[in-house]
């Protein structure tokens, strides 16, 4: 009995000393170079996985051949060990890196969105804004929608809201300046911003971009408590301080728009409120 027992935990270190190294030899490429993953033959590492395919299929052996399969270009070969795998978000990413893998883009924004992937949907919005803000608004929103029904933290839902305001911004400046359409759009990116600062209210990003919106659509009192609140939360935030200089100078008041502006260099003269309070109060009265 001691002998079968020995032999059998002989033989399960040996196994997975197998699988330790077959393990490394599959990602070598992230190995630095005379490491022990780089000296193990991939053949070794793609025999033994294969094996395990066969005998005892699990997911992370699914998972690690798929990847495999798509570092090396085979899409047919990742999409088969992809589809082994149970449901959950680490399949519906490896069948979206698949889809985009054969070109398949729409396919592949819906199973990033299933996952969900949030950066690969970003990365994937912003290349539909350069033809299409309102098509990268939208996606974006499907992502928001997402997040939320999966009770995601909420600053990942408001980091959506703000990447919303300025993808609906971008779209307003395509309209016809004045507009119906134009006035619509710049009214989304508010109400976004909103959204933004009401799920994260000690986000400086949020407030300043929301403070924006509210004074390019006139509601110079909301806007001013908006910078407040940013200089508040920041106290180092140079675009708090530069906004309120900004609202000053809309009330006639150069002599506290300078002082503000003056202040808000010390903090940081690379800011962009710095810079447009700059720019407005070289203009002549």
């Amino acid at each position: 009995m001691r002998v079968t027992i020995a032999t059998a935990i002989v033989a399960l270190l040996i196994g997975l000393g197998a699988v330790q190294l077959a393990s490394y030899s599959l990602y070598a490429n992230v190995a630095a170079p005379g490491t022990l993953p780089t000296r193990v033959s991939t053949r070794f590492g793609l025999a033994v996985y294969r094996a395990l395919d066969r005998i005892a299929p699990a997911p992370y052996v699914e998972a690690t051949l798929a990847e495999y399969a798509l570092e090396r270009g085979d899409a047919a070969a990742a999409q088969r060990y992809a589809l082994r795998l149970p449901a959950s978000p680490s399949r519906d990413e490896l069948l979206a890196r698949v889809a985009l893998a054969r070109g398949e883009t729409t396919l592949a924004f819906e199973y990033f969105l299933a996952a969900p992937d949030a950066d690969a949907v970003q990365r994937a919005a912003e290349r539909l804004a350069a033809r299409s803000p309102a098509a990268g608004y939208q996606l974006e929103r499907l992502l928001r929608v997402r997040l939320a029904l999966l009770a995601t933290h909420p600053d990942a839902v408001a980091d959506t809201y703000w990447r919303m305001g300025g993808l609906a911004n971008r779209q307003a400046w395509r309209e016809i300046p004045g507009s119906p359409a134009q006035n619509r759009w710049l009214r989304r990116g508010l109400r976004a911003y909103e959204r933004a600062v009401a799920l994260a209210p000690l986000s400086e990003r949020y407030i300043i971009a929301d403070a924006n919106q509210a004074d390019l659509l006139g509601d110079e009192r909301r806007a001013e408590a908006l910078f407040r609140q940013g200089a508040d939360v920041d106290p180092g935030s140079g675009d708090a301080m530069a906004g309120l200089g900004v609202m000053a100078l809309h009330r006639g008041d150069r002599a506290a728009a300078a002082a503000y502006l003056q202040r808000a260099r010390a903090i940081d003269p690379n800011a962009l409120m710095v810079r447009a309070l700059t720019r407005d109060l070289a203009k002549p009265k």
